[in-house]
């Protein structure tokens, strides 16, 4: 009986936690007016675009090996920063299978066009884990090379919540439960460590990760066409999507106009010079 109120509780955690996922943007945030229940004190997510993650801090990878944040952000790749733990049943598994369904749909590559850091929120968990869970993602990927792309990070108390703290990630250990309840999101870093965008939820459209890894590159990747769409359009933190702007699609068809304008009055001016010539 004991194990059957156990299990119970941990589901109405989770569903807890789900829910909470459909109010961790900052616009649902704002109009939340209700108390959330004393498991979720302190969890969501709080946008802080162009904060600087602290990229001296100091991780395990999944072979075991010390390593600093910094080595994961090179110039002209954004990073991909999804903050997880291995062990959670629900809500982390919905949020790393969502990233990979989107994934699937954009044609760059981690490891070569853009970098994705997966560390646990749980300081008792250990590469050995984080090693087994990449295999599995990697697995459901399907991409080669991104092995070097991918790499899933363990850590001490202080340097996760550091991390967290800085990216704005609320997330609470719930003893009763030993669970923790967390937002769902993936942060989307440029190559200097600075926060771009922030995706919250479990699913992720592909050419929204596509624009916002080329918006947070600089440049750096992406098509001619990648860029003019981000000329046209802005992301829509409400939506969690890009949306034009209604300002840069006149200044376009403005352009295009007097473009198309300018080039037919030249064919007639031609034209009519050639006529003349032969007259």
């Amino acid at each position: 009986m004991l194990v059957l109120i156990r299990r119970v509780r941990r589901a109405s955690i989770a569903a807890a936690v789900a829910w909470w996922v459909l109010l961790a943007c900052p616009a649902a945030l704002a109009e939340r007016v209700e108390p959330a229940p004393k498991e979720l004190a302190g969890v969501g997510l709080t946008e802080k675009l162009d904060a600087q993650a602290p990229l001296g801090l100091t991780f395990a990878d999944e072979d075991g090996r010390e390593v600093k944040l910094s080595e994961f952000f090179r110039p002209d790749r954004p990073v991909i920063l999804t903050l997880n733990y291995y062990r959670c049943p629900m809500l982390c598994t919905l949020t790393l299978n969502g990233l990979v369904d989107a994934l699937k749909e954009v044609s760059l590559e981690p490891g070569r066009d853009f970098e994705i850091v997966t560390l646990s929120i749980d300081p008792l968990e250990t590469p050995a884990l984080a090693r087994e869970k990449k295999q599995n993602y990697l697995n459901a990927l399907g991409k080669p090379g991104a092995g070097e792309g991918w790499r899933f990070l363990t850590g001490r108390q202080e340097a996760i919540a550091s991390l967290a703290s800085a990216v704005g990630f609320g997330y609470r250990y719930v003893e009763e439960d030993n669970q923790y309840a967390h937002p769902a999101a993936a942060f989307v870093l440029t190559p200097e460590g600075r926060i771009s965008r922030v995706l919250a939820g479990v699913l992720f459209d592909p050419k929204t990760v596509r624009l916002a890894l080329v918006e947070a590159s600089r440049g750096g990747i992406g098509s001619p066409l990648d860029q003019f769409v981000l000329f046209c359009f802005h992301y829509d933190s409400t939506a969690g999507r890009y949306a034009p702007v209604a300002m840069r699609l006149m200044q376009v068809g403005g352009a295009l106009t007097a473009i198309l304008l300018g080039a037919a009055l030249s064919a007639l001016w031609v034209r009519e010079t050639r006529r003349r010539r032969a007259a």
